[in-house]
């Protein structure tokens, strides 16, 4: 079995979504008989990983920051796909923070990289930002953990500003 954790950009644009989905098909496929996919499942890149490991039969496991997360950060127009990845999940695992907050994230970021054999990052290469817990920060962790890291970033793919 191949696990496979996902951090990505949440803001991707519109247009920039079908260009991820594609990528990240097609970085996952090779994994498809024997994969499992850990996911915050957070609005974009993580959806999408996670609703990619479904579709190609995996297992996926769902970490959830905090123990408000769904009602404080889920937006409405997420809620729906929130809702169904978390009916799907094989196994859920909600961390004990009371609020989702900058530590709870980077709580889950490492969950996830603790369970994972392959980070993969749908990130366009950017620094850190400061405030920690973000995508560029969960990459940097792997690659001190010595854990590989594939970036997917496909030509065309924009963040909203």
């Amino acid at each position: 079995m191949t696990i496979i954790a996902v951090t990505g950009h949440m803001d991707l644009t519109q247009e920039s979504v079908p260009l991820v989905r594609h990528a990240l098909r097609k970085t996952l496929k090779p994994y498809a008989e024997n994969l499992t996919g850990v996911s915050c499942i957070a609005k974009g890149s993580d959806s999408l990983f996670a609703d990619i490991v479904l579709e190609l039969g995996g297992r996926l496991i769902v970490v959830i920051p905090s123990r408000d997360y769904r009602q404080a950060k889920v937006k409405a127009d997420h809620a729906a796909t929130f809702d169904r990845l978390i009916t799907a999940a094989a196994e859920v695992v909600a961390l004990d923070h009371q609020s989702a907050n900058r530590s709870a994230y980077e709580d889950a970021n490492r969950t996830l990289l603790q369970r994972a054999e392959l980070l993969v990052a749908v990130w366009n290469g950017e620094p850190p930002s400061g405030k920690g817990g973000g995508t560029a920060d969960t990459v940097i962790e792997a690659k001190h953990a010595g854990l590989p890291v594939e970036i997917v970033w496909p030509d065309g793919a924009t963040r909203q500003n």
